[in-house]
């Protein structure tokens, strides 16, 4: 069977199990994989650590994502890679956690780029090095991984890693604030408290936190309710407005 079928019945096992049939997913599932397609089993994986259709079962996902990761799926490295990270069902091994995880990365899948990136951040499995947990971040975000461009804007806000520079880390939280992720919001409802990296406009930093808040962001409710007491009440009625008719349009990609 050639390559372009097997991720046909990839691709149609998704559609099967988004249908509600998850008994005939797995069976497309199991297919592709014995036709030489790794992701199979990484399907197969996560219906069982999920309970879909099956009982939940994290020792039987395990063994599927071992047996996925070892015909190189990048999916599958990564997840069993962060479940020797967390020592989940698996033995705790921060240097097998790395060799997967970062093994995913570089054959492409975001979520590995940013977990990868975490690594390097912490130290655990590799040597500690910002300069590498960006590049691996910079590699995520180009797939619109949000968790990646907040961390780059985390790290061009502090200049960790990378030269200090407020208006770039805008920037990213700028487009992750516009997809509704609740740090994002926060993040830019602060640069526009503060003036770092744009125009100072406690206005719109009212709304973001505001917008923060109902999403349970830590700290963007006490961070609206200070900006309230220092703004007019024609300046609170546009805040809310803004907030008001806000929508959110989602990132593609793997955000």
């Amino acid at each position: 069977m050639s390559s372009t079928s097997v991720r046909a019945d990839v691709a149609s096992a998704i559609k099967t199990l988004e249908s509600g049939d998850v008994s005939g997913s797995v069976k497309e599932f199991q297919a592709a994989f014995e036709a030489g397609d790794p992701d199979g089993a990484f399907y197969i994986g996560r219906l069982f650590e999920m309970g879909l259709g099956t009982d939940k079962d994290m020792r039987r996902a395990a063994q599927l994502y071992a047996a996925a990761a070892s015909k190189q799926s990048a999916k599958a490295q990564n997840r069993l890679g962060l479940m020797h990270l967390n020592g989940e069902f698996v033995l705790q091994d921060y240097q097998r956690a790395a060799e997967l995880i970062c093994a995913s990365a570089d054959a492409g899948d975001a979520n590995g780029q940013f977990n990868c990136g975490l690594l390097y951040q912490d130290g655990k499995g590799v040597s500690r090095d910002l300069s590498k947990a960006v590049s691996y971040w910079d590699r995520a975000a180009e797939q619109n991984n949000v968790a990646a461009m907040n961390f780059l804007g985390q790290a061009y806000l502090s200049g960790k890693g990378v030269k200090q520079d407020p208006a770039k880390a805008v920037t990213y939280f700028s487009k992750t604030a516009a997809a509704g992720n609740p740090m994002g919001l926060y993040e830019l409802a602060k640069a526009y408290q503060t003036g770092a990296g744009l125009p100072k406009d406690l206005v719109l930093a009212h709304a973001y936190a505001n917008l923060a808040a109902i999403r349970s962001m830590e700290g963007a409710a006490d961070l609206r309710n200070n900006l309230e007491k220092q703004l007019k009440a024609d300046e609170l009625v546009k805040a809310q407005e803004f907030a008001r008719t806000w929508k959110a349009v989602p990132l593609d990609g793997n955000g």
